[in-house]
């Protein structure tokens, strides 16, 4: 145990604050990413001509590697003047990154509502907003909450590389493992890296059982 130990107390305090840092950069995108494709989704619901466009440039965004992506935001980085290193460009490539599994599961959740019930609904005589609030956005909670821990995973997975342009992150020790061939650094940097998802994911996943009605919530 003497190896295990000894590791700890020379990286310990290091994997903890790259730990940290790695959950800040994830939680700030993919919160960002949340906070504009919800509404986004919600209004390519109501504006059909302009769903199947929307969504298409979020898939080509997605599709662009990783790497590649935290390269093509430094020229636009460099037109408004802002940071090409560090946390801006990371946060901003991860942003964009997020966007598709959440926008796509929002879209897709309020679409997929009984149009039965919304006709009632509209029978009774309730608004549109009253429709949206009180019967669409909660029959699809549990695709959005979906796209939201998709796109969680996938970020902390992403932010690894965020390293390179010194974003911090676990990233690097994972590549300082890399550099120096150190099987024990890229562990350092992979095993909380997966840990950290799993956490992210569980947490997100006692949300959805929050905020699901109790008629959708499946039964264990």
């Amino acid at each position: 145990m003497s190896g295990p130990l000894s590791f700890l107390q020379e990286y310990g305090s290091e994997i903890l604050r790259l730990t940290i840092e790695h959950s800040r950069l994830t939680a700030m995108s993919v919160g960002a990413a949340i906070l504009f494709s919800v509404p986004v989704g919600i209004i390519l619901t109501r504006a059909r001509k302009v769903a199947a466009p929307v969504l298409a440039f979020a898939s080509i965004i997605q599709t662009i590697p990783s790497l590649a992506l935290f390269g093509l935001v430094i020229p636009i980085l460099i037109a408004v003047n802002l940071p090409i290193i560090g946390f801006v460009p990371a946060f901003i490539a991860l942003f964009l990154y997020a966007l598709l599994p959440i926008l796509r599961n929002t879209h897709t959740g309020i679409r997929q509502v009984d149009p039965a019930i919304l006709e009632a609904a509209t029978g009774i005589g309730m608004t549109d907003r009253q429709i949206l609030w009180r019967i669409e956005l909660p029959l699809s909670i549990p695709v959005i909450m979906a796209g939201i821990r998709t796109s969680t995973v996938i970020s902390v997975g992403v932010a690894t590389l965020a390293a390179l342009i010194g974003a911090g992150g676990l990233g690097e020790l994972i590549f300082r493992g890399l550099r120096t061939i150190n099987y024990k650094l890229m562990l350092a940097g992979a095993i909380p890296a997966a840990a950290l998802a799993m956490f992210m994911d569980f947490l997100l996943g006692r949300a959805e059982i929050f905020l699901t009605p109790k008629g959708l919530k499946t039964k264990e």
